[in-house]
């Protein structure tokens, strides 16, 4: 069907009023960010106690398919931005009719399902991990038979690792196929891939089609949580040529206007394959808050408001631990402890549960062997995954 999309108005003004739809860590750290270039914001977002709206966002505690809420929204602000993926496209396409929402729903319908995604960045010559549609149990026997180890996860949703499950032989299909296949719906099995490190790279594109790269992170996850970032990554110069060209191949051929994050394995022969792409600030890029001249957060305003980006060199070596569940509060007991320059970043969330993103800390890289004993000392993170990006 066809839409209308409102006209790109020109440099956004000092004052304007930005609208953000979803009110968790990332919009905080794009309300702070856009203060000091004079925009305001409101925030759409359910929760009562949203991030967001703790740090002067005017804030509408609504669902994401309300309606009237969206239709608010859309008068009181000169430009909309979505936060993270699992907002409604359809609300957003109706949005982007109504008032300026430079991302556009496209790239939120190919960013939030994984068959639509993998199949627009392989359409673009990029490589990717290997991956099968499933819509019954017989295609993901097949898939077992093909690839080894899969990784079958449901097309749509899930975050951190939900909505997946590891399949190791062919006889743990009929369990992980009934334990996610909803009727009607597909499923995606992906190849497990070995590699030799995980990486990631956040890219931004402006409205005139402006690009620029943020220095490459190499990352771990524990439990498909993103643990510890270090930056830049222990890679070769080709590898870091090569994977800033998949990132600005990838924004320019989806579209982007704002920020992304894309994944990325390295391979033992030297090669990479994108793993998925995230069209927002990402976690890996929380580092340029306190180690390049423009922050992730600023650049993505910069971006989506008319305004010429930002530089985006690394100016100190930087290592970024994300504050995970009551990992917050073994910090807070012994804060005493941070070395000098340590910037802690709490999102000001009240609850803690397993597994949810509470802050982040950033570090100077300068002399990893100190670093690391003193991160030990902290009792925080786990000392394997410390010593495994620090030595």
């Amino acid at each position: 069907k066809s839409t209308t999309v409102i006209e790109h108005p020109g440099i956004l003004q000092p004052g304007s009023v930005i609208g953000l739809l979803g009110g968790g860590q990332l919009a905080r750290m794009l309300v702070l960010a856009g203060h000091p270039l004079g925009f305001k914001f409101m925030v759409l977002d359910p929760d009562p106690e949203a991030p967001a709206a703790q740090v002067g966002a005017d804030h509408l505690p609504c669902s994401f398919t309300d309606k009237n809420a969206l239709g608010e929204l859309t008068k009181q602000c000169d430009l909309v931005s979505y936060e993270f993926e699992n907002v409604d496209a359809d609300s957003v396409e109706w949005m982007e009719q109504r008032v300026d929402l430079p991302q556009g729903s496209q790239m939120l319908r190919t960013a939030q399902h994984r068959l639509r995604e993998k199949r627009a960045i392989r359409d673009l010559g990029i490589e990717v991990t290997g991956f099968h549609e499933v819509r019954n149990l017989k295609q993901l026997e097949q898939a077992c038979e093909a690839f080894g180890t899969v990784l079958l996860k449901t097309v749509t949703g899930g975050y951190d690792g939900k909505g997946q499950q590891r399949i190791l032989k062919k006889s743990e299909c009929k369990s992980a196929f009934e334990s996610l296949h909803q009727e009607g719906t597909s499923l995606i099995a992906e190849q497990f891939q070995p590699f030799e490190r995980e990486l990631s790279v956040v890219v931004a594109r402006s409205r005139s089609g402006e690009i620029r790269s943020f220095p490459v992170s190499e990352n771990l996850h524990r439990q498909n949580i993103l643990t510890i970032c270090r930056i830049p990554a222990r890679i070769s110069g080709q590898v870091e040529k090569e994977a800033n060209r998949i990132s600005a191949c990838l924004a320019e051929g989806l579209g982007l206007v704002g920020v992304m994050g894309v994944e990325m394995f390295l391979l033992p022969d030297g090669s990479l394959l994108v793993n998925e792409i995230a069209p927002r600030p990402h976690n890996s890029g929380h580092f340029t808050m306190d180690s390049c001249e423009t922050s992730q957060f600023q650049q993505h305003l910069l971006a989506v408001s008319g305004w010429p980006l930002g530089p985006t060199h690394i100016m100190k070596p930087a290592l970024m631990l994300n504050l995970i569940g009551d990992q917050q509060d073994k910090l807070l007991q012994n804060l005493k402890l941070l070395p000098e320059g340590a910037k802690l970043h709490l999102y000001g969330k009240k609850e803690v549960r397993p597994g949810r993103k509470m802050g982040h800390l950033n570090l100077s890289m300068e002399n990893p062997s100190e670093l690391l004993e003193t991160l030990i000392k902290l009792q925080v993170w786990d000392q394997d995954s410390l010593e495994r990006m620090l030595n």
